[in-house]
């Protein structure tokens, strides 16, 4: 694995799909190894052994390089993919699909970098439909998936010629999955309009209240709003709420993540969002770490989250179908099909695909 722009190369080793299935369980049990309970080695068999101090190390990099990267926040995201890589579930994810790759492609993924490992599900999914990939990581988050690679390729050596990093111009791709802004996101449609490719931009979740919910639904929405400080496009960042909807609930149900304001970097947002707001007379409520502000976007500031009333559920349902290409996740209890229960929006399935854009499918098309 080379940091270098490719040229085009012959795969010596060919691997079948169940090898490189077998690849990423091994990958799976070995993040079992880091979690937010504890970070302690339960196999000292290769390549556990040899990859698990150097992990620590990357883990620790991550967290120095990137204020919003917080061990916590690190190790909730790898605890994520050690419950999704077992064997179970990739043969569940899989067997919708007639997986043969008899001329793998070369496929480049542009990554964004707001919440730890967040291009991993396309890096995935290119080499276990056994394709190559070369991936342009963004800046912030540089640290984990190389290394996570290095191990893929020690536990399955046919790996070492399908992966590929690079900090250079992309080149010899023959399609492509980039994700960025709404500005950058243009861009790549015009730059590689004459590739195959997914290209995704600007998201935003939203939560459905529709006053029945308990204490617990609301507890576990919070999850939604602040895990990764609401970086990720699956966060909640717009809420919906019945007419003369009463916040004292959601407010005494969010308030255990309090402790988020002792976070550098997410107070210095909420200090300077409330002052924005107190200076242009904006009327808010506020609880010392969360703002809520009536606003019609749905895309809100760190340490904000904009609500909407609304008038009736079916209206509602129409509104949310003309904004549907820029809301990622729905949350809500009995009110729509294809809903998301409260609290799971940060841990999506193997077959949850951002922007609902079937990568498999798209992959296997190429």
């Amino acid at each position: 694995m080379a940091k270098i722009t490719p040229k085009p190369f012959i795969t010596k080793l060919r691997m079948n799909l169940q090898q490189r299935i077998n690849a990423f369980v091994k990958l799976g049990d070995f993040l079992r190894q880091f979690s937010n309970e504890s970070i302690h080695i339960k196999n000292n068999e290769e390549p556990h052994s040899l990859f698990f101090d150097g992990f620590k190390q990357q883990i620790r990099l991550a967290e120095e390089h990137n204020g919003w990267f917080t061990k916590e926040n690190i190790l909730f995201a790898l605890e994520g993919w050690a419950n999704l890589l077992t064997e179970t579930n990739l043969n569940t994810w899989l067997k919708a699909y007639a997986i043969e790759t008899k001329n793998p492609k070369l496929v480049a993924i542009i990554m964004a970098g707001n919440i730890p490992l967040v291009g991993f599900h396309d890096f995935l999914s290119v080499l276990i439909c056994g394709h190559k990939v070369i991936v342009k990581q963004s800046s912030n988050d540089k640290q984990l998936l190389p290394y996570l690679a290095k191990y893929l390729e020690y536990a399955e050596p046919g790996f070492k010629e399908h992966i590929i990093f690079t900090e250079g111009k992309l080149e010899h791709f023959d399609a492509v999955i980039a994700t960025g802004s709404n500005n950058t996101a243009r861009y790549f449609e015009y730059y590689f309009k004459d590739k195959p490719s997914i290209i995704r931009n600007n998201r935003n979740s939203a939560a459905i209240l529709l006053g029945t919910e308990t204490e617990e639904d609301l507890k576990e929405l919070s999850n939604d709003i602040f895990r990764y400080y609401g970086l990720g496009c699956r966060n909640v960042s717009k809420l919906f709420v019945p007419k003369n909807y009463d916040f004292n609930a959601f407010f005494e149900a969010v308030y255990h993540w309090h402790p988020i304001i002792h976070k550098a970097k997410y107070a210095n947002n909420y200090d300077y969002n409330k002052a924005v707001y107190l200076m242009s007379e904006f009327d808010m409520l506020e609880n010392g770490f969360l703002m809520i502000k009536e606003d019609e976007s749905l895309s809100s500031p760190i340490a904000t989250v904009f609500y909407e009333f609304y008038d009736s559920l079916d209206a509602l349902k129409k509104t949310l179908s003309t904004k549907k290409d820029a809301i990622q996740c729905i949350v809500s209890k009995g009110f729509i099909e294809n809903e998301i229960p409260f609290g799971k929006t940060q841990k999506p399935e193997l077959w949850d695909y951002a922007d609902n854009a079937d990568s498999i499918e798209f992959l296997l098309s190429i």
